[in-house]
This record gives structure tokens, sequence and C-alpha cells, in this order.
């Protein structure tokens, strides 16, 4: 207060249990989990450790890194008791990669709400998602209308074994991944086939031609120009990627399929084999990707890949968390509003 530390000193109450004969101590409302600290310092630091490390949080309050992260955790806790999930209508599920190894956890997302509310599993089996299921209960998992996933099969299977009811939704920009990856392999192919002094325009330019033109800087865009001009084949599949995007756009099944069919067309005689088997994955997938046109369906596809960026930033600022309890609280507890 002021600059000045302070310490309080009292005695608490230890009494015999009449029944089991055990002493007891008495309970202080205002006192954190740790009897050395108040709960209002608990508050304090659990709010500074959602904007700052707990490092710097430690050196400001002169506090123990371990007491930051005791006291923090109590904080984040108490958070969530406040702000219980409730029943999701749209969910949206994807991996986390907690650590080197293919050590992966899963993140549910309640897309409507912006927040998660589940992380678990020992790995991205069909099991582990079965946990979140047991979790919520059946009649939570009831009321589940859509639910939003990337092509991992063990996801699929479990939403159709436990939520029935559940529309499959696609992600769109793991599917736009996937064509970027065949964008990418065409750039190479290229790159092996064309001459030697062809290739200067193709060195050097994946960025460029995996970026939407509109995000480019002007040296970029000159560079994709110049790209586009010296290599027909590249200008031809950059055209078709930067076209698959308004699939989502359509609010028709039937006319987002004609879409999709006349895009295959185009792929005719063009010599783009990484492109055609990306048709291929779509066909195979076209009844999670072509959900989405349904209106009942345009949810935030962008959350639950803005959910692993955040998470990314949590752990890249704590060079990753050793306790996953702790990291797991830190999820949850990021999409909470800031009161």
């Amino acid at each position: 207060m002021l600059g000045w530390r302070i310490y309080l000193r009292f005695e608490r109450r230890r009494v015999i249990c009449a029944v089991c004969k055990a002493v007891r101590v008495e309970r202080l409302d205002w006192l954190a989990d740790n009897p050395r600290y108040t709960r209002r310092l608990a508050v304090q630091v659990g709010r500074l450790c959602r904007e700052m490390t707990n490092k710097a949080v430690a050196e400001a309050l002169q506090l123990h890194a371990e007491t930051v992260k005791e006291l923090d955790k109590q904080y984040m806790r108490e958070e969530l008791t406040r702000h219980p999930p409730a029943g999701p209508r749209v969910i949206g599920i994807d991996e986390l990669s907690i650590r080197k190894g293919h050590t992966y956890r899963i993140i549910v997302s309640d897309v409507e709400r912006s927040r998660v509310i589940w992380v678990g599993g020992e790995g991205r089996k069909e099991t582990d998602l079965d946990l979140f299921f047991a979790d919520i209960g059946e009649k939570k998992t009831g009321k589940i209308e859509a639910a939003v996933i990337d092509m991992w099969k063990p996801f699929r299977l479990s939403l159709t074994k436990n939520a029935t009811q559940a529309q499959i939704i696609y992600d769109k920009f793991h599917v736009m991944g996937h064509l970027g990856k065949a964008m990418d392999e065409v750039r190479r192919q290229e790159y092996k086939r064309v001459a030697e002094k062809d290739r200067a325009f193709i060195k050097g330019q994946r960025y460029t031609l995996l970026s939407h033109r509109e995000n480019l800087s002007r040296e970029g865009k000159e560079s994709l120009k110049k790209l586009l001009a010296a290599n027909r084949r590249l200008h031809t599949a950059y055209l078709l990627k930067e076209e698959f995007g308004q699939l989502w756009d359509y609010r028709s099944e039937a006319w987002a399929r004609k879409f999709f069919e006349r895009w295959k067309e185009q792929l005719k005689c063009q010599r783009l084999k990484p492109f055609e088997k990306f048709a291929a994955l779509v066909e195979r997938h076209w009844e999670g990707i072509i959900s989405y046109c349904n209106p009942a369906n345009k949810v935030k596809l962008g959350f639950v890949e803005g959910v692993n960026n955040k998470v990314r930033v949590i752990q890249r600022r704590a060079y990753g968390y050793r306790d996953e309890e702790y990291l797991k609280l830190k999820i949850l507890t990021a999409f909470l509003p800031r009161k």
C-alpha cells in the first residue's frame, strides 16, 4: 500500500472435533488456498498473469515464481466456477501439440459463444474425443446441432457415434490448407522442370504463391506478376487456387455443386496432378464441406483456427508449460470476459 509491503499477523482457532477427535483449523474466507497470502493478492496475481509472464509478475510483487503459479491457478479455477460453460449448439474440434514427439490434446470450443469449453484426452484418437461427450453428458450432447472439424477420421467417427444428430462441417481453413500444399507441390515440380534461366522467377516465391494477392506488399505483387507471366502452368494453378475459395460463399448446395464441377473441368489437359488429387479429396468429403451452404450452418469458421493461434501465443510466452493442468487452465480462461 502506497509503496509499502504490508504483513498481517493473526491467530487462527484450532478446535478438537467432538465426533472424530481430530484437530481442525478455523477457515477464514479472506485467505487464499495458501494461508500465507490473502485472496485479494491471489486475484491481483491472476489478473496480472493474464497480461504478463509469471517471471515478470514475480519480480513486480517480490514473490517466488512457484507461488505466482499457485495463486494464478486459484484465480483461474474460481473464474471458471463463476463462468460455467453452457450447453453448446455448435462445437469446434481441433488438436493441440503440447510438446515435441507427437504429443497431442484435443480442444473443444463453443463456436457461437467464442470460448474453449474442454481440453483433454491423451492424444487425438476416437477414444480421446469420446471423453468429452462423457464429460458433458447425454443431455448436452443431444443439443449439439453442428460440429466444425478438420478431415481427421477419428473425430468424425466419434461424432457419428456420440452425437448422431450433429451436422459435420469441415473447416474451410484445413481444406484450403490442402489446396495450398497442392499449389506448393506444383511450384516444386515446375522448378525442377524448367530450364536454369527460368528458375530465378520461381525460387523463393512460395509465400507469394500461397498468399492472396490483396495481402501481398507492392514488391510481392510485382514478383507475382513476373512469375505468372513467365510460367503458364503456375499461372493456371494460381488462378484455380484463388477461385476455389468462392465455394464457401454459396447458400445453395446445387449452385455450389455446379461451381465445383466447372472448377474440375478446368483441370482437364492442364497436367496438374496435385490439383487433381485435391479435387478427389474434396469429392470424398463433399457432404461435410457442402453442409456450410446451409444458412443455419454459417458459423464462424475462423474461430477454431484462431484458438490454436492464441494457444501458441500462450505457450511461447511461457516457453512451454511443463504443468499440463496449468496449461489447460490458461487455455480455458483465455477466452473468458475480462471483468
